[in-house]
């Protein structure tokens, strides 16, 4: 996956999900945390550098926190000095979600869990080489799920 590719997937439509999980925003809330929510159901941002999983790089599987999909492996994990969790690479095709967002005068590409729809963070093209990308994920937005 490169940046093209991400761009396309916003432009032209995501991968199919392999599940689809829909709850009314009332279900979500009873099943989040606050901060959960707000970031996960309302596209919020957790503050740098304060989230969990920001600086822990042991070997294992990051799932949404909403849904408990696997949404990326460690081993696509990497330090950009953002802030925030940042991977290479979703697990694989169809569980992240891009779409256009040009909220606060920047155009940028949002990522969701293609899963249950909640806002993970965003995906940038500055990212280590072979393809560049760097997906800046809320660490409130994953659990470790091995």
């Amino acid at each position: 996956m490169n940046w093209h590719d991400v761009i396309s997937y916003a432009n032209n439509g995501n991968p199919k999900p392999p599940r689809v999980i829909e709850k009314t925003d009332a279900e979500w809330g009873q099943v989040l945390s606050a901060e959960e929510y707000r970031v996960m159901r309302q596209k919020g941002t957790e503050s740098a550098h304060s989230g969990e999983h920001c600086n822990v790089f042991e070997a294992g599987t990051y799932a949404c926190a909403s849904c408990d999909e696997p949404l990326f492996d460690s081993s696509q994990k990497f330090e950009s000095g953002s802030g925030w969790p940042s991977f290479t690479e979703p697990l694989r095709t169809g569980v992240v979600r891009y779409d256009m967002d040009t909220t606060y005068g920047m155009t940028r590409v949002e990522v969701s869990c293609n899963v249950c729809g909640g806002h993970l963070g965003h995906v940038f093209p500055d990212g280590p080489a072979p393809d560049g990308l760097r997906f800046c994920v809320n660490s409130v937005s994953l659990k470790k799920i091995s």
